[in-house]
């Protein structure tokens, strides 16, 4: 029967697509092609409407296996994208951006200009309407192509020193390329989303020009708009964007802050802990060592030899000072559980001894100050370093006698 036809039909094609699945899933891109091809043809059969469209299947798993076939090449490509180009309307746009991400992965930026050129132009109807944000999208890549264009550009003039700007005919077609990328990278950066290439690119244009004040304030909207996704490198660029021109602590800390709280573990905050010890303000300091401790909560950070210096400096401040044990205690408090075995166990101490005696002898000190002087990794170390005769380790070995009454307190 008619019904009974369809249903094999149907059970026949999902069985295939089932086969292509997990021949990409196991890389045999050859045998994934060969299925793809079959199911290609089974489709010219199939009159039943799916919200996904054949046109779309075909084009996301074509795209993956010519991606990855050992025989596809770019001209083939090419071929593949402009047949899926004219099957969907509602997906054109995003197949043009597929193909100009793959000329780029090629090398090949004129085409890939060319491309979005021609994608610009596109008209259909109410669909232009609807594909709104991908004609945007469309037309920030252009811009960002533009503006590796005046960068180009810019290079050259800079190499040929004065001369090159004696030139206008290299600083018009500059200038040309600057306009172009300006227009498209702003207008992305209104829509909520993360936008680093486009952004940084942008500010790279207005600050060569001079125009801090727009860059500012472009930067403080990717940092600071609640309509934009909670994004670390935002508050990166805004970071590096202060330093640069030479803005206030209070501001460079307040950019950090918020890095601080989205990514605990950031390379950044090693700059972060080292601003706040030298504030003048008691909950700046205070700051200062919440952040370090956090950052040797990551595994990342374990041999970090300027984190565990920074660490220990502070900590050694608040030991001769005798001020502010507590907030030692308190980081401890949630820490005691787990750090030994984490940071301070006789292997590690034995390990980080062979090799990088510096990183021992700042871990030393805080495990000194953390566990007392019976701790394993503080014994191992301080009497390896007596042993090699270095004058630093003895002083560390009475530092942390001296100073046994504390580790006390901090314990609890």
């Amino acid at each position: 029967s008619s019904h009974e036809h369809k249903l094999n039909f149907r059970k026949s094609k999902d069985l295939c697509l089932n086969y292509i699945q997990d021949a990409m899933l196991q890389k045999q891109w050859k045998r994934a092609a060969e299925f793809l091809t079959f199911y290609a043809e089974a489709l010219e059969k199939d009159f039943s409407r799916e919200y996904m469209g054949p046109s779309e299947i075909i084009w996301r798993i074509g795209t993956e296996i010519l991606c990855h076939h050992s025989h596809s090449s770019i001209k083939e490509f090419n071929s593949f994208i402009e047949q899926m180009k004219t099957l969907g309307v509602k997906r054109y746009l995003k197949v043009c951006l597929e193909h100009v991400f793959r000329l780029l992965c090629n090398g090949l930026i004129d085409e890939a200009y060319q491309n979005l050129s021609l994608a610009e132009s596109w008209r259909f109807g109410e669909q232009t309407a609807i594909q709104d944000k991908e004609m945007k999208l469309i037309q920030a890549y252009k811009g960002l192509l533009d503006y590796y264009s005046w960068s180009k550009q810019k290079n050259i003039l800079l190499k040929l020193g004065q001369d090159g700007f004696e030139d206008l005919s290299i600083e018009q077609e500059m200038h040309s390329y600057f306009r172009k990328a300006a227009v498209n990278l702003k207008e992305i950066l209104k829509i909520p989303g993360v936008w680093d290439l486009f952004l940084k690119s942008y500010v790279d244009l207005l600050e060569f020009y001079g125009d801090e004040e727009e860059a500012r304030q472009v930067l403080n909207e990717y940092a600071y708009n609640s309509k934009f996704p909670a994004n670390p490198n935002a508050h990166v660029y805004l970071y590096q964007f202060l330093k640069r021109h030479g803005e206030s602590k209070k501001s460079l800390i307040s950019a950090l802050k918020i890095l601080h709280d989205l990514v605990p573990s950031h390379e950044l905050m090693i700059d972060f802990n080292t601003m706040l010890q030298k504030s003048k303000k008691r909950k700046n300091r205070r700051l200062g060592l919440e952040v370090i401790f956090a950052v040797l909560d990551y595994a990342g950070w374990k041999e970090n030899v300027k984190a565990w210096s920074c660490l220990a400096r502070q900590m050694k401040q608040i030991v001769i000072s005798e001020k502010h044990l507590d907030w030692i205690k308190q980081e401890w408090n949630s820490r005691k559980d787990w750090w030994p075995a984490f940071h301070f166990s006789y292997y590690l101490a034995k390990r980080n001894w062979q090799e990088n005696e510096s990183l021992s002898y700042e871990k030393a000190l805080v495990a000194g100050i953390l566990l007392g002087k019976d701790c394993k990794y503080f014994r191992y170390v301080s009497h390896q370093g007596c042993k090699a005769q270095v004058k630093r380790f003895r002083i560390l070995k009475k530092f942390v006698k001296k100073h046994s009454p504390d580790y006390l307190r901090i314990s609890g």
